[in-house]
């Protein structure tokens, strides 16, 4: 068991996700961004170029490692060699903070499906994701912080609500939640449901570390969906949610995401700024 107080030391400010674009810029001269996040698998291999620059701005920055490719809710269990890999990574990184997405990617036959698949919330699903959370703690020797979905669809068999399914998985395993508050917009429009209220049910306390991106709106037979994609500003109703969010959990380090149709570096240091601007006045009302 991890310990919950054991809070993530990442700068309660405003950070970016460097994508390779962006890395000719950060080796020039230093950029205005508080902390960087990248995507684990990026940089596994062990050496090289990519790997080598990353080192050289982990000397300036405040480091959050993401991974996409755990595959947390496989009921065949985590792959042994990734493990190893992340553990490699992390160990030669020393980031603050650690994090996976609540989902599957992986087959039984070992495939990796370039995907992240939603879970039924059901008692079966939670002890197959706590067991793989608990296991991914040990073998990476670092508290987990673990991500909400954005999700399309609702299974018939369910046990548990959202909030409830991820305030039991802290209970069980100590990990932490790192709160995507589009995913969590997204997923409330897409199933009627009312965000804030999702808010409110969620495990607060354990919040470590708080993401923010743009999404699109796709008109269906059905009617209009939200896509979670990061290729756009951060929405206004996000916005407002982000606000709602911090409000409730006091200054936290909050991430502006953007990873497709990447724009220059000034527009995404730009949004990142708007998010400092709402941590300001929460350390503003609470100071």
């Amino acid at each position: 068991m991890f310990d919950l107080r054991n809070r993530t030391a990442l700068p309660a400010q405003a950070g970016i996700g460097l994508r390779h674009p962006h890395l000719p810029e950060f080796l020039a001269m230093p950029q205005p961004a508080a902390w960087l996040e990248i995507h684990s698998e990026n940089y596994l291999a062990p050496g090289g170029p990519r790997l080598g620059a990353l080192e050289r701005l982990r000397g300036d920055y405040p480091l959050s490692c993401h991974g996409v490719g755990l595959s947390l809710g496989s009921a065949a269990g985590l792959d042994a060699a990734h493990l190893a890999r992340l553990r490699y990574l992390y160990d030669r990184l020393e980031p603050e903070a650690i994090s996976e997405h609540l989902a599957w990617s992986t087959a039984p036959d070992g495939t990796f499906l370039a995907d992240l698949l939603p879970l039924p919330y059901t008692d079966e699903a939670l002890a197959i994701a706590a067991a793989n959370i608990e296991r991914a703690q040990q073998a990476l020797g670092r508290r987990l912080l673990v991500e909400n979905p954005s999700t399309y669809l609702r299974f018939q068999q369910t046990d548990w609500d959202e909030a409830g399914f991820l305030s039991e998985l802290v209970r069980c395993t100590g990990c932490g939640l790192l709160l995507d508050v589009n995913n969590l917009y997204v997923s409330a429009v897409n199933h009627g449901s009312d965000p804030q209220a999702v808010l409110n049910a969620l495990p607060l306390a354990a919040v470590g570390e708080i993401h923010i991106a743009g999404h699109a709106r796709v008109a269906t037979s059905w009617g209009e969906l939200l896509i979670d994609d990061h290729g756009s500003p951060v929405a206004e109703p996000v916005w407002a949610l982000l606000a709602a969010t911090l409000r409730l959990t006091g200054p936290c380090p909050v991430l502006m995401e953007w990873d497709t149709n990447i724009p220059e570096l000034p527009v995404l240091l730009a949004e990142a700024e708007r998010a400092e601007g709402y941590l300001r006045e929460i350390t503003g009302a609470s100071g």
